[in-house]
């Protein structure tokens, strides 16, 4: 068996008139993620994570933001194909650590339920996806409200 890690990172910029997606959830708040796709950071991070394990190169490579396919969608469909890429290697998804920076909304209460949603998509164990939340402290854009980010560091391995 050979194991594998990988980083993600990803930031959108909050914005009026737009759906705010975290972990494949919908926030009720008063700004949304600008972005091509619904600009899911956490989803975004984690693509980023497990191909990068895989050695795939990054989601705008495999889903670009000029690519009309892609234009609005859920990035849970995005999760589910990244996945499967990743299988193309023989690499399956072992577990995910995340951290999600936000001021608001707060996110604690709803973790649970994007670990559940997540774990789904990816076909692992719902203990093997920890999100953490956090906030800057009032500190730099997230902490003026201006975007949220994400990172995530993701376990493959392959058989």
């Amino acid at each position: 068996m050979k194991i594998r890690v990988g980083f993600g990172f990803d930031v959108h910029q909050l914005v009026p008139n737009r759906e705010l997606w975290l972990g494949g959830i919908k926030f009720e708040h008063e700004l949304g993620l600008l972005g091509h796709s619904d600009a899911d950071v956490l989803i975004h991070a984690i693509c980023d994570a497990l191909l990068g394990a895989a050695n795939m190169r990054d989601i705008g490579y495999h889903f670009p933001d000029n690519a009309g396919e892609f234009k609005n969608i859920d990035s849970k469909i995005l999760l589910v194909k990244t996945v499967n890429l990743i299988a193309t290697k023989g690499y399956r998804v072992c577990n995910v650590d995340a951290t999600v920076c936000a001021e608001r909304p707060k996110l604690k209460a709803r973790i649970p339920e994007m670990q559940e949603v997540l774990a789904k998509l990816m076909q692992v164990d719902v203990d093997d996806v920890s999100i953490k939340a956090t906030t800057t402290e009032k500190l730099g854009f997230t902490g003026r409200e201006e975007g949220i980010s994400a990172y995530a560091t993701v376990l493959v391995e392959k058989e």
